[in-house]
């Protein structure tokens, strides 16, 4: 199967910008770009700021932090420095439920060059850096369209490891420098010193994309679709439960219950927004909700990265979430306290909580010991989903408080990577035999806690698969020979 065959349908509600001659061209070289798209001028560094500042250009990678300001900030490092800047473009995508650069990637390559081209001049850059995942979905697209044209600066594009914290501007930078591919020890910005040591311009591929389409239509063109704080289009990854997966893009401010609609969503009890940082909200929310930063946050949602997940009557969302954040555990650079020892612990608050084994005030205390506190935004985020959860489902958390859970099975429909587990296993303590030396609790504390008097405590849910090989060592070294893996 090739790389343009795994990405998702695209449909569109209204008129389509980023996704134009889709229905064509399937996808557009350089020649049907222009076609489609017309010429593109470029612009002096003043004239490039109005253009981001007049269109409220913000990030499409999920923190919607707002273009010029990055903008600014590179142009004013630069001066300060008497250095030339780098720009950066992020297609690595890392999360598994989100597709829509890999469309524009596999489908408009030309659109996103043409982005990046446009700030390389602007800023009179050293050179462009184009990353993507090395999954390789759409680089043999980008490496096509770089041989149809000519680019303003010498042009790279970098492979990088697909993982969630892969798009993590420090990580990114780290990994485009020859370094570990994780987030610095340290905040700091990458407008001052990223890429070689030199002011770096970071944003994603979507960013940079509608960069381009505005820059084509003017200010005033670009914000005759949207809202008045959110001019221009959006792009969705629509999966989950929806009969019709595909990535949707529509003008800002669309009512949500018509992307639900096109994408044949079913009722069920709740809808993932923004991604796995994000927030769930209920079916009733969706429908009043609208396709934006303002209109998403107005329902208890959030945009973020443009996934919209949702899950169906007949799985239990309760196990869903808990499969997602024991996934975010296993996803930290490892590198501090809260991501290293605070998201296994949270990870394991989530499942008493759903196991009925301990109330949800388990999961807000270990939620509050990782916020803030990290090297990156991913405690955050992971703690945001998990107590996000607790609160959309909290009907169902009180059915899994008496220990018989709500009757339904964990389907899957995260979108989590890898097949299913095979053979789930989980830990059973033959009480008869424990003398409580708590050997156990010293090989996977992430896992394995000592109750108050001494005895090892753990959750009846399945050991997570990362934490499998330390479970089946807890079992070897057990003297008593009193625990042991057994089949879920």
């Amino acid at each position: 199967m090739t790389a343009r065959a795994v990405v998702p349908p695209v449909a569109c509600v209204g008129e389509p910008r980023l996704t134009a001659g889709f229905a064509e061209f399937g996808r557009l070289d350089l020649r049907a770009h222009e076609m489609v798209h017309g010429p593109i001028s470029p612009m002096e560094p003043s004239h490039l700021l109005r253009l981001a500042e007049g269109i409220q250009l913000k990030g499409k990678g999920g923190a919607g932090f707002p273009f010029a300001r990055k903008l600014r900030a590179v142009l004013e490092s630069c001066e300060r420095q008497d250095l030339p800047p780098v720009v950066v473009v992020n297609a690595t995508e890392g999360e598994p439920a989100s597709w829509k650069d890999k469309v524009i990637l596999t489908r408009a390559p030309h659109l996103i060059l043409d982005g990046a081209a446009l700030a390389a001049f602007a800023l009179d850059a050293e050179e462009i850096v184009l990353c993507v995942a090395d999954d390789l979905v759409g680089r043999d697209s980008l490496m096509e369209a770089l041989g149809e044209r000519r680019m303003p600066v010498p042009t790279s594009v970098v492979t990088v490891p697909h993982r969630f914290i892969s798009g993590e501007g420090g990580a990114l930078v780290n990994g485009i420098n020859g370094l570990p591919h994780i987030p610095p020890g340290t905040k700091k910005r990458s407008s001052d010193s990223g890429v070689s040591n030199l002011p770096t311009l970071l944003s994603n591929a979507e960013t940079y994309s509608q960069l381009a389409v505005a820059a084509r239509l003017g200010p005033y063109e670009y914000a005759a679709l949207g809202t008045d704080d959110e001019p221009g289009t959006v792009l969705l990854s629509v999966t989950g439960a929806a009969k019709r997966h595909a990535v949707v893009e529509c003008a800002a401010g669309t009512p949500l219950r018509e992307i639900l609609e096109l994408c044949e969503v079913p009722d069920g009890p709740g809808i993932l927004t923004g991604g796995y940082h994000g927030k769930w909200i209920t079916r009733e929310a969706a429908e009043k909700a609208e396709v934006s930063r303002k209109g998403l946050a107005a329902v208890g949602g959030t945009l973020g990265a443009g996934i919209i997940v949702p899950l169906a009557n007949d799985t239990c969302p309760l196990g869903e979430a808990a499969q997602v954040v024991r996934y975010l555990a296993g996803e930290s650079a490892g590198q501090c306290g809260p991501c290293k020892r605070g998201l296994p612990d949270l990870a394991r608050a989530v499942d008493l909580a759903v196991s009925g084994s301990a109330p949800v005030e388990v999961v807000r205390a270990a939620a509050g010991d990782v916020k803030g506190r990290g090297a990156c935004s991913h405690p955050d985020g992971t703690s945001r989903f998990a107590l996000s959860a607790m609160e959309v489902f909290a009907d169902d958390l009180k059915k899994h408080t008496t220990g018989e859970g709500c009757g339904r099975r964990v389907k899957g429909m995260m979108g989590l990577p890898g097949a299913p587990d095979p053979d789930p296993q989980k830990l059973v303590l033959d009480w008869s035999r424990c003398d409580g030396h708590g050997l156990c609790a010293h090989v996977v504390p992430d896992f394995i806690r000592l109750d108050q008097n001494g005895y090892p405590a753990f959750p009846p849910t399945p050991v997570p698969t990362w934490l499998r090989e330390g479970a089946s060592k807890a079992v070897k070294v057990c003297p008593e020979l009193a625990l042991r893996l057994t089949k879920a």
